[in-house]
């Protein structure tokens, strides 16, 4: 899986995940060339990498062994993590096509590893549940319509989106969306506080913390929602409740193309072509988390834009780890962190090989990105549910 062996490291995943599904314990190599998979050989194994075009070499078990032995040295940062099942896998999404695509919903049919799309009313009937890990679609959970109002409130896909949004929350019982999405917020909540894992991209990670902060509070504009937003909603954020942010002040104007101060598009200062991250390098055999998500072929990974680009570090809880960052601009990109018996996990931006993915641009081509260093670190997190708990040491 480094950057000379590999054709294809996105397939790869898929490939892994296909050999979990067949029951097949993998070994995952962190720190080895780049995260290499150790999988069982077998000639139908051999054959769905070839079909998929994804490299691979044949090895002795005795030359395994010798593998497994040099990763346990206490001298090397490198781990030899058990994948156990494959993750059963939902993708939050809107049921109705959208002008713009979601990254992870791409590079999960690209990767050839099954989804189930949920949606708000599954949700509410508790089917996550039914799954070990969650992706959140770019979705605006404090029911201001991702704040398309400024720019777009004419467009036939904007009063549709609008009025399917309202008559879903009629139907589950709520007069408002920002009410019926608090609550759709807080099922999520719970289910991470339950053990679930969850990943949000983009708009998802910022609007869902800041729901989470303004339950019971109206903070939306009569144009979202029929009435005044409440005097002084400010001050009444309640920091406590959010997963990441905290100190971040909303922005008050309905046709501002922004949701809060958490978000650095507007304050980034940074061209395109200098504009890259950092991933952070973590102890294999003692940080095994945030060393499995991390796993790439390089650690410096090209920035792509998004409503929600990245975050500003003023405003991440200290509690929040900080895997991937612009110090330059003093951003973090993707953040990590616990919550109850479960974790989460959000990154910046939109779409990892499309800098400034607008409404109604072409779709991303994967085929022409198979090497993405970007879009590892959502196939990362993909199969981080599938490893082996151990024991925390004390």
């Amino acid at each position: 899986m480094d950057d000379v062996s590999q054709k294809n490291h996105l397939k790869a995943y898929g490939i892994t995940y296909y050999s979990l599904e067949k029951g097949n314990n993998v070994k995952w190599l962190l720190n080895y060339k780049g995260g290499s998979f150790l999988l069982e050989d077998t000639e139908s194994f051999r054959k769905e990498c070839k079909i998929r075009g994804v490299s691979f070499e044949v090895i002795s078990d005795t030359e395994a062994m010798q593998i497994l032995e040099m990763i346990a040295s206490p001298s090397q940062n490198m781990e030899a993590v058990t994948l156990e099942k494959a993750p059963k896998i939902a993708v939050y999404s809107p049921l109705g096509k959208k002008p713009w695509d979601d990254a992870v919903t791409m590079v999960l049919n690209y990767a050839e590893i099954p989804y189930d799309v949920i949606y708000d009313e599954d949700v509410l009937n508790d089917k996550l549940l039914l799954y070990e890990w969650l992706h959140l679609h770019h979705e605006d959970f404090t029911g201001q319509y991702g704040k398309f109002y400024g720019a777009y409130r004419g467009a036939p896909w904007y009063i549709e989106s609008k009025r399917d949004s309202e008559n879903l929350a009629k139907k589950l019982g709520y007069s408002k969306v920002s009410q019926e999405k608090l609550a759709v917020s807080l099922k999520i909540r719970d289910y991470v506080i339950g053990g679930g894992f969850m990943f949000a991209m983009c708009s998802a990670t910022d609007s869902f913390d800041i729901a989470l902060a303004a339950e019971g509070v109206d903070i939306c504009e009569a144009m979202f929602d029929g009435d005044a937003s409440e005097p002084n909603y400010q001050n009444k954020i309640d920091f406590s409740k959010t997963f990441a942010f905290t100190d971040f002040k909303l922005v008050r104007s309905p046709v501002e193309y922004e949701f809060s101060s958490i978000d650095m598009t507007q304050k980034r200062k940074i061209q395109r072509t200098e504009d890259y991250f950092s991933l952070q390098e973590y102890s294999a055999k003692w940080d095994p988390v945030p060393t499995m998500l991390c796993q790439n072929h390089t650690t410096l990974v090209k920035g792509f834009m998004g409503q929600t680009t990245s975050f500003d570090r003023s405003h991440v809880k200290s509690t929040v780890l900080v895997m991937g960052e612009n110090k330059v601009n003093s951003e973090a990109r993707y953040i990590h962190g616990v919550k109850g018996k479960g974790m989460w996990t959000f990154y910046g931006g939109h779409d990892p090989e499309d800098y400034t993915h607008r409404v109604g641009d072409p779709k991303t081509e994967l085929d022409l990105h198979p090497t993405s260093p970007g879009y590892r670190l959502i196939l990362n997190n993909v199969l981080f549910p599938a490893a082996k708990k151990k024991k925390q040491k004390t």
